[in-house]
């Protein structure tokens, strides 16, 4: 399948997307101002340890404290040894060396690991460990034994780190890995030294900026071409591949065109497209996306679409092309966490595992990892993404302070008969002479038509006036009750 990388950079921001046979299926964005975590490694400062929930809270610099549960503490430990309560572990004030995995999201601080893990390329390095991992991705034993070997040769015999052979390693030579030993290893030599000169809270290493990790990342063989919109970022990502990747060199290129690149591809309607609650399917169907805290709902509808032989039969083709929307949706607004999709019914069982089939198998090219279940007793299939960086939306967009995030707000008239409840509490309490409502446009003429005759019962039973005022910058919700 062929894939175009293109790079679009502002001094504000850099924007990635990925363009697979003409569509885009990934979207990534860093600003410079707030710049994902993920990767970096801080001098941190135990803050507080919580026994009850076998974690703690650490101090790295940031605005909340971060969060280290005891699983994400590295023991070493002999076979057969129980892993150690966190008390026995840390204490507060203590400062160690943690790594970001998890960006803080909503309300949520960092979350961090003491296992360090540096990525290269083919390899990531684990300083702490001592083992030669494979990535799950490569399935064969006979293909993952060879790679281990060959990994192994290239170490020396006084080697005391680890290595995880990535994906993109099938097919490199052992120069390429060569290289990448001597790389991660040049990484951690930094991180050890600068670790015993920063002080604590403190920032050791940071990963590498987004452009950097596409080369890093995301190039695969798969990838024709890697297009720049930026002079300067093409030579800097020359040079990085030069010294690091030289068989990607070829494939960077410098777009110079006067259209901009994310108009050329059509990126800008897939980002308005992808914020948009609605996905409309070709067939005349939709997906109903909804992001929650807790977890993302997909709800499959048939809408428009008739053209099968039988109701059956369309809502199979409905739910064969919602598996392939979803999975692209996934990707494209980098949805994570607890993933619940409702599928439309479907008797047949036959039916029901070729489209479960055809889910995992489009899955199967994102580079996240995730758990897909079978489909549950109320006929929902659950799943689980992992969740690392902040959604699209959540980078793009922020809750509307008109509905504070609801998707919904009150109608005219449910405002009106608060207002009016509001007053009789006011009259109960204080003797005024007036009663003045500042609110919206729309609830001042629902009260001067459809609600005139309750405002005058209300006037009449407290024996006092009422007046109106519209206030042009209250939304439908804001009001006032002045008492004059």
């Amino acid at each position: 399948m062929s894939e175009e990388i293109l790079i679009n950079v502002t001094p504000q921001e850099t924007r990635v997307a990925v363009v697979e046979q003409g569509t885009v299926h990934e979207l990534h964005v860093e600003r410079v101002g707030s710049r994902g975590l993920v990767g970096s490694v801080y001098k941190g400062r135990v803050a507080r340890v919580l026994p009850g929930m076998q974690s703690a809270f650490v101090d790295i610099g940031l605005e909340r404290a971060a969060f280290l549960h005891v699983e994400d503490i590295w023991q070493k430990r002999q076979n057969g040894d129980p892993p150690k309560p966190i008390e026995r572990l840390l204490h507060e004030g203590q400062t160690l060396l943690v790594q970001v995995i998890k960006d803080p999201i909503g309300s949520k601080g960092a979350r961090l690991s003491t296992q360090i893990s540096i990525a290269g390329r083919l390899l990531v390095y684990l300083p702490q460990e001592s083992h030669i991992g494979i990535s799950q991705r490569i399935e064969s034993e006979a293909e993952r034994e060879m790679l281990r070997g060959r990994v192994q040769q290239l170490l020396p015999p006084e080697e005391s780190g680890g290595f995880i052979v990535r994906t993109m390693a099938e097919s490199a030579g052992e120069r390429e890995f060569a290289f990448d030993i001597e790389y991660l290893r040049k990484q951690w030599a930094g991180m050890e030294e600068r670790s015993q000169t920063v002080t604590s809270p403190g920032l050791v290493y940071q990963d590498l900026n987004l452009s950097l990790r596409v080369l890093r990342d995301f190039v695969t063989e798969e990838t024709e071409r890697v297009l720049v919109d930026s002079r300067e970022t093409h030579q800097r990502l020359l040079a990085f591949a030069q010294d690091y990747i030289r068989n990607v060199s070829g494939k960077i290129e410098h777009y110079g065109g006067e259209r901009p690149l994310f108009d050329l591809y059509g990126v800008e309607d897939e980002i308005e497209k992808a914020l948009a609650r609605r996905v409309d399917l070709k067939s005349g169907g939709y997906l109903i996306i909804d992001q929650t805290e807790a977890l993302t709902t997909v709800d499959v509808n048939t809408g428009g679409f008739v053209g099968g032989r039988s109701f059956d039969d369309t809502i199979f083709k409905t739910n064969l092309e919602a598996a392939h929307v979803i999975a692209r949706q996934l990707r494209l607004r980098n949805l994570g966490g607890i993933i619940i999709i409702d599928f439309i019914d479907m008797e047949s069982e036959e039916h029901r595992n070729a489209v479960l089939t055809e889910f995992r198998k489009t899955l199967s090219r994102d580079r996240t990892r995730m758990t897909v279940n079978g489909f549950s007793q109320l006929g929902l299939v659950e799943m689980t993404r992992k969740r690392t960086r902040e959604s699209l939306a959540h980078v793009l967009c922020e809750p509307c302070p008109t509905c504070a995030g609801r998707g919904e707000v009150k109608t005219a008239q449910t405002v009106c008969y608060e207002i009016l409840r509001e007053i009789v509490r006011e009259a109960r309490q204080y003797d005024a002479r007036e009663y003045r409502i500042l609110a919206s446009q729309t609830v001042i003429d629902m009260f001067l038509d459809e609600e005139s005759q309750g405002l005058a019962m209300l006037s009449d039973f407290i024996g006092k006036p009422i007046s109106l005022q519209v206030e042009t910058l209250y939304n439908q919700e804001q009001y006032d009750v002045i008492l004059m």
